[in-house]
């Protein structure tokens, strides 16, 4: 993202105001509004406040939609869960939605350009999250499993993504 992190993109969209509309939603994540719906009637979405949407909800969004080209929406429904517990009681949370979002970005920008083993993300992301503060026992590692999960299914919906480009190419030339 140039130098700018998951957590000060989230800010300079929630700068002016402390919600937004489902219209900006769509703009920024390319969800439309059916889906977002569709995964608020099954509990993967918050429901939002007034017609607005919080930096939390954006940035859990945000998260379901760069998972769900790799991994099954309910894979994706128990890996939040099992980082943050109900996705309406902030009380079982061991970390919000924006800060996670945060650090999956800071760890997709370490590895750009870089092809790493499972051993050299392990380490990317223990680095990233050494400052994290654990707000109950075996926090930090409940979080830096589910980041290793993350990141691994992000790659693997962009190397889908390549071979089902490179296959479209070649099946057109036929």
């Amino acid at each position: 993202m140039g130098n700018v992190t998951g957590l000060d993109f989230l800010n300079k969209i929630f700068y002016i105001t402390d919600g937004i509309m489902l219209s900006q939603i769509r703009e920024i994540s390319g969800i439309d509004g059916s889906t977002l719906q569709n995964w608020t009637k099954r509990g993967w979405v918050e429901n939002s406040k007034l017609k607005r949407y919080n930096i939390d909800q954006l940035a859990h969004i945000l998260i379901i939609n760069m998972l769900r080209a790799s991994l099954q929406l309910d894979r994706i429904a128990f890996i939040i869960k099992y980082i943050n517990g109900s996705v309406d009681d902030k009380g079982d949370d061991i970390i919000s939605d924006s800060e996670l979002y945060d650090y999956i970005c800071r760890i997709l920008d370490r590895l750009t350009g870089t092809v790493a083993s499972a051993g050299e993300l392990t380490e990317c992301i223990a680095a990233e999250t050494a400052g994290y503060v654990e707000k109950i026992s075996g926090a930090r590692r409940r979080l830096n499993t589910a980041l290793e999960i993350i990141i691994t299914a992000y790659y693997a919906s962009l190397i889908k993504k390549s071979a089902d480009e490179k296959l479209d190419a070649i099946s057109r030339k036929r």
